[in-house]
């Protein structure tokens, strides 16, 4: 949108945004609208929609009901779409709290749990386990950028799935895993979750 709009006009084309994609920032909105980011939540206001934190967490809520292997605690970030089997996506604020003190950058293993937990949140199972990661990370993530990691099954074969996770920020991939899951009977491992990795024989 290169081009200025009206209050009314830009209130109403911002409704529409969002109703299409509910996870969109006020800093995104802003430079679609080339208006300031105070400006935005102003609109957002005066139409009564919540921030995006907000509407990130009322989606999440209806997809969580879905998935079989997790319970809504053990997810990394926010479920807000998935289709078992298949696809998956999910959304995730860096904080303070997840970074080194001294370069303000985010620890893998945040980035790492979001896409492993996405992965086995895919399987259409009620136990489902990591067996083998192959991951790469492609940049630093720094505190306050926004992860949203997309999970696509691109194999199948019986109890086990590969799924390939590409994380990223403002469309820049950072993360790209290959996970290798497995839907596990709760009798073969005797009544006892199994780690990511270990040996079943």
């Amino acid at each position: 949108m290169s081009r200025r709009f009206s209050r009314e006009l830009r209130q109403e084309l911002l409704r529409t945004e969002i109703r299409e994609n509910p996870f969109l920032t006020d800093e995104e909105l802003a430079e679609r609208f080339h208006v300031s980011v105070q400006t935005i939540r102003l609109d957002r206001l005066a139409l009564g929609i919540p921030e995006v934190r907000e509407r990130t967490k009322e989606v999440a809520e209806r997809v969580y009901g879905l998935v079989k292997s997790l319970g809504s605690k053990e997810i990394v970030g926010e479920l807000v779409d998935i289709e078992l089997g298949k696809s998956g996506l999910s959304i995730m604020e860096t904080t303070s709290d997840m970074v080194f003190e001294k370069t303000r950058i985010v620890r893998g293993h945040y980035i790492f749990a979001q896409a492993d937990s996405l992965a086995i949140a895919l399987v259409d199972a009620d136990v489902v386990l990591t067996g083998l990661a192959n991951i790469k990370f492609k940049r630093p993530v720094r505190v306050g950028e926004r992860l949203v990691a997309r999970a696509e099954v691109i194999r199948r074969r019986r109890n086990q799935h590969v799924v390939l996770v590409v994380t990223r920020v403002k469309g820049e991939p950072v993360f790209r895993g290959k996970f290798v899951v497995f839907a596990v009977d709760g009798s073969e491992t005797g009544g006892r979750g199994q780690e990511p990795g270990e040996d079943r024989g």
